[in-house]
């Protein structure tokens, strides 16, 4: 997820606890996607749904933040 960011990804994962904790919220829910999908894990197709859109709405605010992280660089 955006390798263009992948320095300042690594940065703010040590030092902004709120960029942390959406990054591993966003990691969990994409585990849990990958799960379900694979039937390791038990979900109807409106469940999965539903995690997609929150994992997408993570990848936005994530994107933000970097974005906003990048520009005082």
């Amino acid at each position: 997820m955006f390798p263009e960011y992948r320095d300042l990804i690594s940065q703010l994962k040590t030092s902004d606890r709120h960029f942390q904790n959406l990054f591993q919220k966003h990691n969990e829910i994409d585990q849990k996607v990958k799960n379900m999908e694979s039937r390791i894990e038990s979900g109807s197709p409106e469940q999965i749904e539903a995690l997609k859109k929150e994992k997408l709405v993570l990848k936005d605010e994530i994107y933000a933040v970097l974005k906003k992280a990048s520009a005082t660089v």
